[in-house]
């Protein structure tokens, strides 16, 4: 039985995890969980688990949890969540949590010598520098849990190191796929917020709708797979089914198709190097359907661009592009600014950085702090 300690488990990602493990109690336990500061779903979750210690980053939220099993010793405070990244009784740590407060719990299991499944983007958008490293240093391995990043390890038959020609990394072009640039105006965040196909949160919800999240994506195929950004391809598929591909030397491409589901990549990268049943995955093929291809709309959609190009500068410019998205994104999610402003607070924000080496996690974290403070005088300016 593989035991997990689990991060941002309440959380889209955190609670289809937990629906993943209840499915099959016989090959997994949850020992250890936190989460940020929804106490009431978190609360609700210690009793679902029972893990052997659970603990909230928000202190005030923490102090809110007032009935907890008798297996469970409860903490309070970013230390006493963070200690769950490198539980000793846990064998691989399943970091969910969203932005970059992620970084830091991807470290400590790396640190920590665990195993870790990675659903958090700014880790290798932010930190690929340092983690990448690291985890090799440490014979960490990442197993991805990015339902793109999972297509391209399955078709490279789940080994980092095998050889490719082009990794091709589809888009589903989120909500506004078919709207004009002068429509994109005048589009609210509640618009913005129906995705066609995928269920998830409000913040990468809409960074798929700006296509920034595909971005991150191209980011973590360079640091994941070692590949040079001209050997990353991004292509918009509509359907969701093709979730990604990989093109050989031989011209031959192999490609990983399923049904929508988070729940697949998750249990994936829990169960390896097993596969286990999963039900509602399997594609029907006795029924027509169709998956279409194209470019994508790039004049359309600047923030790709945008994240394309901080990955090739690399260093520290990434963290603070990652910085200026989250900031805007809230303010548009506020209807503070508009949907098009985002990519412009990030331009801007970008443009007023200087690039630098990555050396340190504290040194991300400054640079995270300076970027997020141009990005909300940005902002304050566009409203």
């Amino acid at each position: 039985m593989k035991k997990i300690a689990l991060i941002g488990s309440t959380g889209s990602i955190g609670r289809q995890t937990i629906e993943v493990v209840k499915e099959h109690p016989e090959e997994f336990e949850i020992v250890a969980m936190a989460a940020g500061s929804s106490w009431e779903r978190f609360q609700s979750q210690l009793w679902q688990i029972k893990p052997r210690y659970a603990a909230l980053a928000d202190s005030s939220a923490a102090e809110k949890i007032t009935s907890l099993p008798a297996e469970t010793h409860f903490c309070g405070g970013e230390e006493a969540a963070l200690a769950v990244a490198s539980f000793e009784q846990a064998d691989i740590v399943l970091v969910a949590a969203g932005g970059f407060a992620g970084l830091k719990y991807s470290l400590a299991a790396i640190n920590a010598g665990k195993a870790l499944a990675l659903a958090n983007k700014e880790t290798l958008v932010c930190g690929g520098d340092m983690v990448m490293p690291l985890a090799k240093k440490q014979g960490t391995p990442i197993l991805p849990v990015d339902s793109e990043h999972s297509a391209i390890w399955q078709c490279l038959g789940c080994d980092l190191n095998t050889p490719f020609s082009r990794l091709i990394i589809t888009a589903s072009g989120g909500a506004f796929r078919s709207l004009d640039a002068a429509q994109l105006e005048n589009v609210t965040p509640q618009m913005a917020l129906k995705h066609p196909t995928w269920n998830m949160g409000a913040k990468i919800t809409i960074d798929s709708a700006t296509l920034l999240n595909k971005g991150f994506e191209v980011i973590e195929a360079h640091h994941l797979y070692s590949a040079d950004y001209g050997k990353i391809t991004a292509v918009l598929h509509p359907q969701s089914i093709v979730h990604s591909m990989v093109e050989f030397a031989d011209g031959a491409t192999i490609a990983q198709l399923s049904y929508p589901t988070m729940k697949l990549p998750i249990q994936l990268a829990l169960s390896y190097p097993d596969r286990l049943p999963l039900f509602g995955t399997a594609l029907d093929f006795d029924k027509i359907f169709s998956l279409d291809f194209a470019p994508l709309e790039r004049e359309k959609f600047p923030c790709f661009d945008i994240a394309v190009n901080c990955g090739r500068e690399g260093g520290t410019l990434p963290c603070a592009m990652n910085a200026a998205g989250e900031v805007a994104v809230r303010a548009f999610l506020k209807e503070r600014i508009k949907f098009t402003h985002i990519a412009r607070v990030i331009e801007q924000v970008i443009a007023s950085q200087t690039r630098e080496r990555v050396e340190s996690y504290a040194q991300l974290e400054e640079v995270d702090r300076r970027a997020r403070f141009s990005a909300e005088k940005c902002v304050s300016a566009l409203s």
